[in-house]
């Protein structure tokens, strides 16, 4: 179920979008001006965000959409408006918006176009986080965490735990990490990659949690959630 915030003070407009989203499958929270919308905004994981253009009091939407910026709340923001001048949907998604709706409009349009709001950022999501469990690998930054405690790695062991977690679930073999990570042909000789799991296992499996790297013997590895 997507979740939306929806930041309109005309109560039934508000009242039309929360009955469509609603039925179309979303939770809703509504609120009807711009201070409360950064609090429920900044205080709750949304999938998108419904903004009017022109809400009272001394944040309109534009001056909440900023906040939410500055804040690196990222959100998507549909934003809606009666001012349908190209200058304006300009302005709109130059603050931030990700998508322009002018007054009136189909409340049918409005859910395809929070459809496809939540779609791409989880979509985005998909490609540039990875998950096992309670571990989580950002790819963007290189931050990893497990359980919301961040884990330092050295950059091969990160680079050996991102091959595990894209082939979570699988049996990985030492031929394959030696490859695929280290970029050589493997040697039956060497233990260099059960020293990295040795290493890599004490940092992610820590104590009191779940283990979450096996060791299959004489076969390899496998990265699995827990039971």
């Amino acid at each position: 179920m997507s979740t939306v915030l929806v930041v309109e003070d005309d109560e039934k407009t508000a009242l039309e979008i929360t009955a469509a989203l609603s039925d179309n499958g979303c939770s809703v929270v509504r609120v009807d001006n711009g201070r409360a919308g950064l609090l429920e905004a900044a205080s709750t994981s949304f999938d998108a965000i419904v903004l009017d253009r022109m809400l009272p009091g001394h944040m309109d939407g534009l001056g909440l959409l900023a906040a939410l910026r500055a804040a690196q709340i990222e959100t998507p923001v549909l934003i809606l408006s009666a001012l349908s001048a190209v200058d304006e949907r300009v302005r709109g998604l130059k603050a931030g918006g990700d998508d322009y709706l002018t007054k009136p409009f189909e409340t049918l349009e409005l859910t395809a176009r929070i459809d496809v709001l939540v779609r791409r950022r989880r979509t985005t999501a998909a490609e540039t986080v990875l998950r096992v469990g309670d571990l989580e690998m950002n790819l963007l930054t290189h931050s990893v965490k497990r359980g919301g405690q961040t884990i330092d790695l050295l950059p091969r062991e990160y680079a050996l735990l991102e091959y595990l977690m894209r082939h979570s679930g699988q049996l990985v073999t030492r031929t394959m990490l030696f490859e695929e990570v280290w970029h050589y042909h493997y040697h039956e000789q060497t233990n260099v990659i059960d020293v990295h799991i040795s290493k890599l296992r004490r940092k992610v499996d820590l104590p009191g949690s779940p283990q979450l790297i096996h060791t299959l013997r004489g076969s390899g590895y496998i990265l699995n959630e827990p039971a």
